[in-house]
């Protein structure tokens, strides 16, 4: 494990993650996954369906315990924590922006966004003067009074990502974040990732199916049965395992 921690939001060393089906069948999922998210760096987690992508994104956003190994948010090392310190990671520490959007259908767009807020007891006029802001910051100002239903695909990721703002987070973990939009929109959602990241040194960390918007991030992880087999920085597409071993 680096040294330079301080520099990190997440680092990984071996990680191993087995689901136990019964005492004599094991499913090895994570297989020792090795990797590093700089503050402020924008990440593309690929593979093919069952190579382990939501169970890592699981981990890193403390929903699932690891089974070995060493994960490292913001410094802190999971294995040496509880539940209720794990609680307050997720909590103070993250977000995570989902592919349905998630979204209360009852509230509209910046009830959605202050919810947090309330949830953190933050009286109800800063919390409203900051979901203005955070709605604001993501083209989303006209809209405040929208319920879900009234809004297209992209306005609710907007929403989405708005709400995952309301934490004040260190890292946003985004799980197919474009997968239910068009081309277009799903193209302006990734710069305003990309825009998080330059303007409020947020990292973000995306799991994603799709090559062109991992192309628009710092840093690539494709991930081959439990393992990390490629890691590239974005200047070239990903490549398949079996390329890089001809490369060799």
């Amino acid at each position: 494990m680096s040294k330079k921690t301080k520099s990190f939001s997440i680092q990984t060393d071996d990680l191993v993650k087995d689901f136990e089906l019964s005492k004599t069948d094991v499913v090895h999922v994570l297989t020792g996954v090795s990797m590093e998210v700089k503050k402020g760096e924008f990440i593309a987690i690929m593979g093919p369906s069952g190579s382990g992508k939501s169970t890592l994104l699981n981990i890193l956003s403390t929903l699932e315990p690891i089974t070995s190994g060493d994960v490292l948010i913001a410094g802190v090392n999971l294995k040496d924590t509880d539940y209720g310190e794990k609680l307050e990671i997720r909590r103070s520490r993250s977000s995570v922006v989902f592919q349905s959007f998630a979204l209360i259908p009852y509230l509209t767009a910046i009830e959605n966004v202050k919810l947090p807020m309330k949830l953190r007891k933050i009286p109800e006029v800063e919390a409203e003067q900051k979901a203005l802001e955070f709605l604001e910051s993501v083209g989303l100002y006209g809209r405040l009074n929208h319920l879900p239903e009234e809004l297209s695909g992209g306005e609710q990721q907007r929403v989405a990502i708005a709400r995952a703002l309301a934490h004040n987070p260190e890292i946003i973990y985004a799980d197919e974040p474009t997968g239910n939009l068009d081309t277009h929109t799903g193209k302006e959602i990734i710069q305003l990732f990309r825009t998080l990241t330059k303007e409020q040194n947020i990292s973000v960390i995306m799991v994603t199916h799709d090559s062109d918007s991992a192309m628009e991030t710092d840093r690539i992880y494709i991930l081959q049965k439990g393992k990390v087999v490629v890691e590239q920085l974005k200047k070239t597409k990903p490549s398949s395992k079996k390329k890089e071993e001809k490369k060799k």
